[in-house]
């Protein structure tokens, strides 16, 4: 099944989204962004919450935050953890570069580089524009923005697998990407199979191209300083030090004024 539609992470990604990341308890990216809400206030934004992997955390602790996706199988995935943990999530189904929201936030974060999915420059710029605006004033947004590159030239290879507790089946997601370093986009074609008896009983094929952007620091910072942001800085990673051009991962800061 070639599965190319108007949005991405439907079906076997969304369905099988939690169970090929496992255990997400220590990724350093959960205590950084919860310190970053201590830090500048609630309610905050989660952009791009997927299934809720922190809003939900971070919902359990009694901290005011809302999340805005747009695969709607991803929202519904989301509702349905809340559920047994007992909590009701403010969700929106929207896109990043058109952010409609009926509340203004103290932070607004964005996780797992999902910024970079906005892979026309036009639109990205809308987006960080977008934010600026439901921020109150001095409150601030930060996101994580990653090396794309990394996986890129390698051919199909194996990302991860694990077994459904549902029907006992093995899921498989294999990845094949390339990037072109002067356009700065990631291509990619993503399989995934269900595996029974060491056979494949089902496959789903996404691909995407473009699939996600590449930025320096510089061209990000420049960014966010034209869609109005002051204070831009950037950190190594999830850390507390400065980031250097080297960093494959760092986040970045912005506060309106």
């Amino acid at each position: 099944m070639n599965a190319n539609r108007d949005y991405e992470y439907r079906g076997l990604i969304a369905s099988s989204w939690d169970l090929l990341r496992g255990d997400t308890s220590d990724w350093p990216d959960r205590s950084f962004f919860r310190s970053i809400i201590a830090d500048d206030g609630e309610p905050a934004l989660d952009v791009g919450c997927g299934t809720g992997r922190l809003l939900l955390d971070y919902l359990a602790e009694g901290l005011d935050v809302e999340g805005v996706e747009i695969s709607p199988e991803m929202l519904e995935l989301c509702r349905d953890k809340a559920k047994v943990l007992d909590l009701e999530p403010t969700l929106y189904q929207q896109q990043f570069e058109t952010l409609d929201l009926p509340r203004k936030y103290r932070t607004i974060f964005i996780p797992s580089s999902s910024f970079q999915l906005v892979t026309n420059l036009n639109d990205a710029q809308k987006a960080l524009e977008r934010c600026h605006h439901h921020l109150e004033v001095g409150g601030r947004l930060v996101m994580s923005i990653m090396d794309v590159s990394e996986d890129a030239g390698k051919g199909w290879h194996l990302v991860a697998e694990a077994q459904r507790p549902q029907d006992g089946l093995t899921v498989r997601r294999w990845l094949n990407s390339t990037y072109d370093p002067v356009a700065q986009l990631e291509h990619t074609e993503d399989r995934y199979e269900l595996v029974k008896d060491g056979e494949v009983v089902a496959s789903e094929v996404y691909r995407r191209s473009p699939a996600t952007r590449g930025y320096t620091l510089d061209q990000i910072t420049e960014m966010m300083n034209s869609a109005g942001f002051e204070e831009v800085r950037a950190v190594s990673g999830f850390s507390t030090e400065i980031a250097s051009t080297d960093d494959s991962l760092f986040c970045v800061f912005g506060t309106r004024a």
